[in-house]
């Protein structure tokens, strides 16, 4: 089954675009390259999670079902063995009626009958759990793609890591051995009936026992849940400490912190082992006695059938069958408190799961959205407001922030640290909504725009680039995975990183180490750059995107920057003075609003917020001595 991206309909035609910009935005349907998921968790919460994962597990239920059938045939099969024994002793070996190689060899058929029977059931049922495995990492990652920022921002990667992958197979395992062990504990009414057509009140000893494992196993389900709830989230603990120190090792080892987080791991450690510790505890309480139950029945068989032999009621034959039924139910009942572990626990991973999956996505497309066509790039915002978080207290990052970039103009924001120059590019491209006022693009409000066609308009280069460990050519064609090697090439001369990249073992070809840390801080940005370059935005955002670049290199690539920017909406986040050159206009915010505008030199003249600014980021940026020489500067 394909999977494929809708194709949105209406669009939103503004007119000719700028010179070197893209033609109309054209949705693109993409072919997965898996086979989707045929069904997904039931959104009804009120349901119980056992009823919300059937549809995954009903998706597959012609395999499912051949194979619990074939387990059951293969059972059955089994089961006739001792009947025939009992038909054997009797009938061959007692009273010698019929010939013994007649049972031998029915016995022989029904084994390898039986073996058949099982092997099919093994094969199909391994490639459902497989299946059922594989539908529930792909719903889960397919929701998560759609989920917005403000869920990242307050969720720690290692408990996403950790329910995508250890709380799956919990649930996987009991979708699909669990009914394959009660269709072995089924057995034991075939085996019943067998037990009754030979000997009623035998066969009611035999399974007077079952209803006390019955018993036991109800109370063993309500102990354990608590356990196996607190032992999969103190699991996740640890995930998300390993998660913070591999990707945090350099801030680790530059503090000598080893010993403090081998600490703060092993407290964690020790909550997981105090959580199994208990749930063995648990275990050793209530598991021997499921599955010594059943045994006791054996010890009651042998005693009643012995004196019924004794006494003549009852034929050697019957004894042998009887114990051989009790015996073929020790396994199924034996493995009942295993079932009943991995019940809880899949029960309390698929509550983590389902917190996950009940998570709904805040940035998503208006009915009727329309594509943004023919993108000319003008941008404003019309008193925007905006805070992190949902708490009605919360602090506004953005004031009633008002601005204009007129098509084709490139502005420079500058403002202290925390003053909201990056938050305008992040609602720019809608990673997060308005909390009041409107931000528009070509005079449409970007929350009726699909966020498919608006994001392809917006270019954003962050300030500290994420690189994929994959090829370099790769990470820059990220945008454009058709692009080919002359294009990728281009966009790297343009940023500057087409040098660098040639001296490298394996070129455009090397692999770069995760988060491409392997790669300086310059180097990374220079990517980034080039990456964002080639998908050729209308729109760029340039969020202090050559702070960790020397001056020199920096100079070159704001000199290919100018003429790539010609014709280009592009709103630079500065805290340097060499990138504000770039811009037409400079607007200084403050506390979340645009309290001063104009050319650099300007500003300068008229603000004095302005170079107190300037001097934080950039100390040489409003001295006296640079004043004369920066009167060119715009």
């Amino acid at each position: 089954m394909e999977s494929t991206a809708p194709r949105t309909r209406a669009r939103a035609d503004t007119g000719p675009e700028a010179d070197g910009s893209p033609s109309a935005f054209e949705p693109v349907t993409v072919t997965a390259r898996y086979r989707a998921p045929r069904a997904g968790i039931d959104p009804d919460r009120s349901r119980r999670w056992l009823r919300r994962a059937l549809p995954i597990v009903g998706a597959h239920k012609a395999m499912f079902l051949t194979a619990l059938l074939a387990s059951f045939t293969s059972l059955v099969l089994t089961a006739f063995i001792p009947l025939l024994l009992d038909k054997g002793i009797t009938n061959s070996i007692q009273h010698h009626t019929v010939p013994l190689h007649f049972y031998v060899w029915w016995i022989i058929a029904l084994g390898l009958a039986g073996g058949l029977a099982g092997y099919v059931s093994r094969r199909f049922l391994f490639q459902t759990a497989y299946r059922i495995e594989f539908d529930l990492r792909g719903i889960i990652y397919e929701h998560l793609t759609r989920l917005s920022f403000p869920f990242y921002d307050r969720v720690q990667s290692g408990q996403l890591i950790s329910r995508a992958n250890s709380d799956i197979r919990s649930v996987n395992m009991y979708l699909t051995f669990a009914p394959m062990v009660l269709v072995q504990c089924s057995i034991a009414l075939v085996a019943f009936g067998f037990m009754l057509s030979i000997d009623v009140p035998l066969a009611l000893v035999a399974m007077a026992t079952m209803p006390f494992v019955f018993v036991v196993g109800v109370r063993m389900r309500r102990s354990m849940f608590p356990v196996s709830w607190l032992i999969q989230a103190r699991l996740a603990d640890v995930a998300t400490i390993v998660d913070e120190n591999v990707n945090g090792v350099r801030v680790v080892k530059s503090f000598a912190a080893e010993g403090q987080q081998l600490r703060s791991l092993a407290r964690s450690a020790e909550k997981v082992r105090w959580s199994y510790v208990k749930d063995a505890d648990l275990r050793a309480r209530f598991t021997p006695t499921v599955q010594n139950l059943p045994q006791v029945g054996l010890a009651l068989v042998l005693m009643l059938g012995g004196y019924l032999i004794i006494n003549g009621h009852l034929g050697v034959g019957a004894i042998v069958a009887f114990n051989s039924w009790l015996i073929m139910l020790q396994a199924p009942f034996m493995m009942l408190g295993m079932i009943v572990m991995m019940g809880q626990r899949a029960a309390a991973s698929a509550e983590r799961i389902y917190e996950i999956l009940d998570e709904k996505p805040t940035v998503v497309d208006r009915p009727g959205a329309l594509d943004l066509e023919r993108c000319r790039g003008d941008v404003r915002f019309d008193s925007v407001v905006f805070s992190y978080g949902d708490e009605p207290d919360a602090p506004r990052v953005l004031d009633h922030f008002d601005l204009h970039v007129a098509p084709g103009e490139t502005v420079a924001l500058v403002g202290r640290t925390g003053s909201g120059k990056s938050t305008v590019a992040r609602l720019l491209a809608r990673f997060y909504d308005a909390d009041g006022g409107a931000v528009r693009i070509d005079g449409h409000d970007v929350r009726d725009l699909t966020l498919t066609s608006l994001r392809a308009r917006v270019g954003i280069v962050l300030d500290e680039p994420f690189l994929f460990s994959v090829s370099i050519r790769d990470n820059i064609a990220y945008g454009r995975p058709t692009a080919d090697l002359d294009e990728v090439v281009a966009a790297a001369t343009a940023a500057g990183a087409d040098g660098f990249i040639r001296e490298l073992p394996e070129g455009y070809d090397t692999v770069v180490g995760e988060r491409g840390y392997t790669l300086s801080g310059g180097q990374r940005q220079r990517i980034a750059i080039a990456r964002t370059l080639l998908v050729n935005p209308p729109m760029l955002v340039l969020d202090d995107a050559t702070s960790a670049i020397d001056v020199q290199v920096e100079q070159e690539i704001h000199a290919a920057l100018r003429q790539l920017l010609g014709g280009r909406t592009t709103v630079v986040i500065a805290h340097r003075l060499s990138t504000i050159s770039l811009a037409d206009r400079v607007v200084l915010l403050e506390r979340g609003r645009a309290v001063a505008q104009g050319t650099h030199a300007e500003l300068l003249a008229t603000t004095p917020l302005y170079a107190e600014v300037l001097a934080q980021g950039d100390p040489e940026a409003a001295g006296p001595h640079r004043r004369a020489l920066d009167g060119g500067v715009r």
